[in-house]
C-alpha cells in the first residue's frame, strides 16, 4: 500500500465520519424541534427564569 492509497482512504474516512456525524445530529436537533416536551433553552426569550 502506498503512501497517497493511505492518505486517500484517511481522507475519505474522516470525511465520511464527518458526514456521519453532522447527519445524527441534524436528525437529533430536529426531533427535538419537533417535540413540544422538549424544555426550552434558557437562552430562548420565552424561557422560565432559572436564576
Amino acid at each position: 500500500m502506498s503512501i497517497e492509497t493511505l492518505l486517500m482512504i484517511l481522507a475519505l474516512g474522516t470525511l465520511a465520519a464527518f458526514a456521519g456525524f453532522a447527519f445524527v445530529s441534524r436528525k437529533r436537533v430536529r426531533d427535538r424541534r419537533e417535540d413540544p416536551e422538549a424544555p426550552k433553552s434558557t437562552l430562548a426569550a420565552d424561557a422560565p427564569d432559572q436564576r
